[in-house]
C-alpha cells in the first residue's frame, strides 16, 4: 500500500509525495500561498504507475488534509481542477474562486 507524506521547504513549497516502500511514486506539488490557502500547482505520478488510482490517493490525502485545517485550496493543477469540476458537490465548500469553468489547456 502506498503512504502519502507532506514534504515542505524553508519556503513553505513542497509537495505531497506518494511513496511505495521507499520509492517515490508520485507527487502533488503545493505551496501555501495565503492564510489558510494551499495551492496546487502540478500532479504526476511515474509511467509505470498511473492508472491505478494514486493520482486519487494523492488528491484524497491533499483534500483530508485542507479540509482537517479549515482551509481553502487554488487549483492551479489541470488534475485537480478537473476532478473539482466533475464533483463540484464534493470538493466547491474548499475551492477559491469557485468557477463553473475551468481553463484546462494549461
Amino acid at each position: 500500500m502506498a503512504t502519502v507524506r507532506l514534504e515542505l521547504g524553508e519556503d513553505n513549497n513542497g509537495s505531497f509525495v506518494l511513496y511505495e516502500g521507499e520509492e517515490i511514486i508520485g507527487e502533488m506539488q503545493v505551496g501555501f500561498t495565503g492564510y489558510k490557502e494551499l495551492t496546487v500547482y502540478h500532479t504526476e505520478v511515474k509511467p509505470e504507475y498511473e492508472g491505478k488510482g494514486y493520482s486519487k490517493q494523492l488528491l484524497s490525502f491533499m483534500v483530508n488534509y485542507v479540509c482537517s485545517r479549515e482551509m481553502k485550496v487554488v487549483a492551479l493543477c489541470s488534475y485537480v481542477q478537473a476532478q473539482f469540476k466533475r464533483h463540484e458537490d464534493l470538493y466547491g465548500d474548499i475551492l477559491i474562486n469557485n468557477t463553473k469553468e475551468f481553463n484546462t489547456s494549461l
